[in-house]
């Protein structure tokens, strides 16, 4: 969604683009909730970015991943652009976790020991951060910077405003002069991004590519702020992905699994506020980054969720990096290092076969500073000649520029040699900002923007694409080695134009897809809304294969395709005598419209993707039950989990479940105590859909975003 900063409020209260809601008084503007990026809604107001904040009962929005406190930038841009303090009213019992967030954020952790992250330390030095983040302090205090009052129940006045909390979550606002004015409880979230350049078709991940994802920073209301992926032999990595990036890549025709982990530089809201978004997006990502920063994300996530540190982790794979030694990501070969900024923060440089790259992340990137550092005794002699010897012999620079003291002036980078200049790729600068007489490249965001650097080809290139698609399908995981090779032998590649018939219904079966890039729409005549959309890494076909029937449904391709084949008697030898039959059988008798109605009847599952309804097809099991049967007893051992198909269940509460796909029991008890928190007693003959515990725990661990909602909703309720 394109976006123009607002220059005027038109109503008493004013939905922001972005989220929240502004109201204009006596005392300037109050602004209720605050989603990342708001400042960029109201940076051109009369009255500009406001000093008051209320912020509501829940910090966190686990739907779209994402805070509603994020007020790290009003706070930067009223303390030093307008030299004045911002006030937040925020519930009593929030006040000392808000307060932990803006610790870690503005001056990162207050106890700093990196020594056991470096490598080598005897010839590498140990940086001492806690100097570095003392310089940038400049014996500033959270309380000079900011107020954190309490939300009193009866109400509370910001000069002569008097406001009011309502039930459910909303607040009244009553001043002199002024009809009443009533704030939803309700965050209205909005994606609002430039899309920059877009291609047709869905995109295809090439052996090496950066696509930046914004260039500029948190203060530009009018571009994306930075960030981008790296694709490395045809899979991506997020760096620092900025918020809503998930969004942007849906509307560029990326498929979101084509990207399994990211690299976290540093937890500024800038450069950590799209991480949560993507950790929750579908399936289990890895996340890159020292113990240090991924101990101050914690801090900061877990105050804002309340959700306890262990079980956040339980969402996705950490990666521990060692600072300057090398680590695999991919077939790169990375080295990270600690960067000279406010907090700690990361920038890293990697060789992919004949290509070397180096991201300067943000960074204090200027000589005469360093060597001023030096002379102070703020850097020690190892630092200063690590930080002074910057890799510009790489093949390709990605180098931040902003506002010294805690960015790179861009007339340093300007400065540089010609031939440097001219591999260096600017970002986090305003476009207006960046010089017009220059030989370095501005960042220039988009899909179709994406930058592909030639690299040397492999022999076996065809060979590795087969394994690595294969390797992503569940259902193909533990395919025994010999037929590993048989695969190799029995695989090809086609490619289908939009608008084609892949399978007709009622012909017979004869043949398996992988889809490698595009999507498909598998459609039944006899239900019409029973109409699915595959993606990349999806597969078709394999139903009428193994059960020698006729096809069931039509396949026409949505977009062009790129698909591997197998012929039908190549996949029957392929699969027979492997547990990969029985998984297929056991998904045809589950893959029909009654299934898939009842997943998404959950609100849990409602948002699943057609990989994740797979996955969890996988797992479950059909069962009919008689009236009168116990199906689970408080307190008791749990070993199986299950949803409602039809009938109706009593619960010895006194409730009784009658909802299509509800729960039968908490969630949240049978996965972490294993016992039912309730009773359940068939009252009428029904059908329930049950799952082993211990498939439920590895569904909800290879889709976190599932299991944080749940755990959000329950611990709301």
């Amino acid at each position: 969604m394109t976006f123009k900063p607002l220059t005027e409020l038109t109503s008493a209260v004013t939905s922001l683009p972005r989220g929240g809601y502004l109201v204009d008084t006596a005392e300037g503007y109050i602004q209720f909730g605050s989603p990342p990026e708001t400042l960029k809604d109201t940076i051109f107001l009369p009255k500009g970015v406001p000093h008051y904040f209320v912020l509501p009962m829940e910090h966190f929005h686990p739907a779209v991943g994402m805070s509603v406190a994020e007020i790290e930038f009003p706070i930067y841009y009223n303390y030093f652009l307008k030299k004045t303090k911002t006030t937040i009213y925020v519930q009593k019992d929030h006040i000392q976790n808000l307060a932990v967030v803006l610790q870690e954020a503005i001056f990162g952790p207050e106890k700093l020991d990196i020594a056991p992250e470096i490598f080598d330390p005897e010839q590498y030095g140990v940086p001492d951060l806690a100097k570095e983040l003392e310089y940038f302090r400049a014996g500033r205090t959270l309380d000079e910077m900011v107020d954190l009052l309490p939300i009193e129940n009866e109400g509370f006045w910001i000069g002569k405003v008097y406001v009011k909390p309502l039930e459910g979550g909303g607040f009244l606002v009553r001043e002199e002069g002024q009809e009443d004015r009533e704030i939803p409880a309700e965050m209205n979230f909005q994606a609002v991004f430039e899309l920059g350049d877009t291609q047709a078709e869905p995109f295809k991940p090439p052996l090496l590519g950066i696509t930046c994802l914004g260039p500029s920073h948190g203060f530009d209301p009018f571009q994306n702020t930075s960030g981008f992926i790296l694709w490395i032999n045809k899979v991506g990595i997020m760096v620092d992905p900025p918020v809503n990036s998930t969004f942007w890549l849906s509307q560029s025709n990326v498929n979101p699994k084509f990207i399994d982990s990211i690299i976290l530089t540093h937890c500024h809201a800038d450069h950590d506020a799209g991480t949560f978004q993507k950790i929750l997006e579908e399936f289990r990502v890895k996340i890159y980054t020292t113990p240090t920063v991924m101990q101050s994300f914690l801090r900061k996530y877990s105050a804002l969720t309340r959700i306890p540190a262990p079980r956040l982790m339980e969402m996705f794979d950490f990666c521990p990096v060692i600072i300057n030694k090398p680590v695999n990501i991919h077939g790169a070969l990375f080295t990270f290092f600690y960067t000279l900024h406010s907090i700690p923060t990361v920038g890293f440089r990697f060789l992919y076969r004949n290509k070397t790259f180096v991201y300067s992340s943000d960074h204090l990137n200027h000589p005469p500073t360093i060597e001023k550092l030096y002379q102070e005794g703020v850097l020690d002699e190892k630092r200063r000649e690590q930080l002074l010897h910057f890799p510009w012999e790489s093949d390709i620079i990605y180098h931040e520029a902003g506002i010294p003291p805690l960015h790179t002036p861009v007339s340093y980078l300007n400065s540089l040699p010609e031939e440097i200049q001219k591999k260096i790729i600017v970002y986090h600068i305003a476009e207006k900002d960046f010089p017009k007489e220059t030989h370095l490249t501005l960042a220039r965001f988009g899909i179709a923007s994406t930058v592909y650097p030639p690299v040397e080809t492999y022999r076996f290139e065809e060979a590795y694409e087969i394994l690595d698609a294969f390797s992503r399908i569940e259902v193909f995981q533990g395919l025994p080695f010999d037929r590993i090779k048989d695969l190799l032998l029995v695989v090809k590649k086609e490619h289908f134009r939009k608008g084609e018939v892949i399978i007709q219904k009622g012909t017979r079966g004869d043949r398996f897809y992988l889809i490698l890039s595009g999507n498909v729409q598998i459609e039944d005549e006899d239900d019409p809304k029973n109409r699915k959309v595959y993606g990349s890494y999806e597969y078709f076909g394999e139903i009428s294969l193994v059960e020698d029937s006729l096809r069931k449904a039509t396949v026409r391709a949505l977009t062009n395709v790129e698909a591997f084949v197998i012929e039908k008697e190549g996949f029957l030898r392929l699969v027979e005598g492997t547990p990969i039959l029985e998984r297929i059988r056991h998904i045809a008798s589950l893959r029909n419209g009654e299934t898939w109605r009842v997943i998404h009847a959950n609100p849990y599952f409602v948002s699943l993707t057609s990989a994740q309804v797979t996955e969890l097809e996988n797992i479950l099991h059909r069962r009919e039950v008689k009236k009168g049967e116990v199906l689970m007893e408080r307190g008791k051992p749990c070993a199986f989990f299950a949803l409602l198909g039809e009938g109706e269940i009593k619960r010895d509460d006194g409730s009784f479940i009658r909802e299509k796909g509800a729960f039968l029991a908490s969630s949240v008890c049978v996965k972490e105590q294993g016992v039912a928190n309730v009773t359940c007693v068939a009252q009428k003959p029904s059908v329930i859909y049950q799952m082993k515990r211990e498939d439920f725990i590895r569904f909800l661990d290879h889709n976190p975003g599932v299991w944080m909602h749940i755990v959000f909703e329950e611990k709301v309720s």
